[in-house]
């Protein structure tokens, strides 16, 4: 009888032979193999599409705080439009080439549909042309008539000082000269850029070097905070201003050990509380190597009496005519501001004056020709200089100055001796002022 998957037959010899059919039910390895393979391949493919996609996702960001940057630059350029140059319009140009790089490399790399990139790239190309012409026709109508519009300015200033304070406005001392009789006026702030880390490195300092000996030829340095706010790790060194509004020549070194905004340089050296202690460190820029390090005797540290709305800068360095300076506090002192000048060298104190001023209710401080200068916030877009002691005399009081600035919270202020300017960090950004001092009396 007929059998399923079954054929026979009996040959001559009466040998049966038969076939059988088996149903295919071997285990498909081959087939296995080539499907993990070609997983494993596309998980690779995978792999890098995703790299890219958050290579692009940084690079966004970044640029994002480069247009947030050129949107603050153009704003004040609106408010105030003869105080800009054919520098401004420079930087202006260098950052939209930069976007525009972004756009050439995100369209090579995006395959099928990219109509959006192609509506950027088109974009940004309007904008490098509108720039152009805004720049001709600056150079055309203002910038021929710029210098004029200054000196009416300084007149008019100069007016309202005389006015305002009763006495005259004296023009600047010379270089490292404390020929003047304090300081009456500040000018408005010059919103110089974002600090190069991004705007959510909102604590930090900056300022230029000085030395009595090349008073005109102090490098410029920025110095950022972590996020943390306490902790400074990396700071840039440039050798002009124009290279650090471009972000071109830099020298970027790490510590590990700086703690706060209250960093001062004086001499080719850098000068810092040292992480978690009541140390100050003496840093050699040339190297990036500490060359002293010493307990400030007494000083209260770890946020005991910093200032108001900034956290970490129990000790503050600062440098004037007279050489270095720390303002600090004391348990002694209960919280009033102590002021000591500074081997520069050895990091011992020469002297000790104390105030009786309440450091936590000032917002930052500064001295000048051997005179503190205190601030403290009075709104969101204003400070004041509203106390003052001179270690010349022991005298202290009080002063009503008023300072403008960009954003809510000031971090640091230094003052430089050769160009007579403080250098602001407020919120992120580089401000600078230029102080105006009182006449001696003749």
């Amino acid at each position: 009888q007929p059998l399923p998957n079954f054929t026979g037959s009996v040959d001559e010899r009466g040998t049966c032979q038969c076939s059988i059919f088996l149903p295919d039910t071997t285990f498909p390895v081959d087939r296995v193999e080539r499907l993990e393979s070609t997983a494993h391949t596309l998980s690779q493919k995978f792999e890098k599409e995703l790299s890219k996609v958050k290579e692009y996702v940084r690079l966004v960001s970044v640029y994002e705080n480069k247009l947030f940057n050129l949107a603050a630059r153009i704003e004040v350029m609106e408010k105030d439009t003869v105080s800009y140059t054919e520098l401004d319009f420079a930087l202006i140009k260098l950052e939209v080439k930069e976007m525009e790089k972004l756009i050439t490399q995100l369209k090579g790399s995006f395959i099928g549909s990219s109509e959006i990139v192609n509506q950027l790239e088109v974009e940004i190309r309007n904008m490098t042309l509108l720039v152009e012409k805004l720049e001709s026709l600056d150079k055309n109508n203002i910038l021929a008539i710029r210098r004029e519009i200054d000196v009416l300015k300084k007149k008019l200033k100069e007016c309202e000082d005389l006015k305002g304070q009763g006495s005259p406005a004296a023009p600047p001392p010379s270089s490292g000269s404390c020929g003047h009789g304090g300081v009456v006026n500040i000018s408005r702030p010059a919103v110089v850029q974002l600090n190069w880390r991004g705007f959510s490195y909102k604590y930090g300092a900056w300022g230029r070097d000085y030395s009595p000996q090349h008073p005109g030829e102090g490098l410029y340095w920025v110095a950022p905070l972590n996020t943390d706010a306490r902790q400074l790790e990396y700071y840039r060194l440039h050798n002009t201003l124009d290279d650090l509004l471009l972000y071109a020549n830099a020298r970027q070194n790490r510590i590990t050990y700086g703690q706060g905004s209250g960093t001062a340089v004086y001499k080719n050296s850098m000068y810092v509380n040292w992480y978690n202690t009541g140390n100050i460190a003496k840093i050699n820029l040339t190297t990036n190597v500490v060359a002293v390090t010493k307990p400030l005797p007494s000083a209260a540290y770890n946020n005991r009496f910093s200032y108001a709305n900034v956290a970490w800068q129990d000790i503050d360095l600062a440098v004037d005519e007279n050489g270095l300076w720390v303002i600090y506090s004391t348990e002694a002192s209960t919280g009033n501001m102590v002021i000591s000048k500074l081997n520069d060298s050895t990091l011992e104190v020469l002297d000790t004056w104390y105030t009786k001023q309440y450091k936590p209710s000032a917002s930052n401080a500064f001295m000048v020709c051997g005179v503190l200068y205190a601030t403290r916030t009075l709104n969101t877009r204003t400070e004041e200089i509203f106390y003052y002691y001179d270690t010349n005399t022991g005298k202290e009081g009080k002063l009503d100055i008023t300072i403008q600035k960009m954003q809510e919270n000031v971090q640091s202020i230094n003052y430089h001796p050769f160009d007579h300017k403080l250098y602001v960090y407020n919120d992120g950004y580089l401000l600078n002022y230029d102080l105006i001092f009182q006449k001696l009396a003749v």
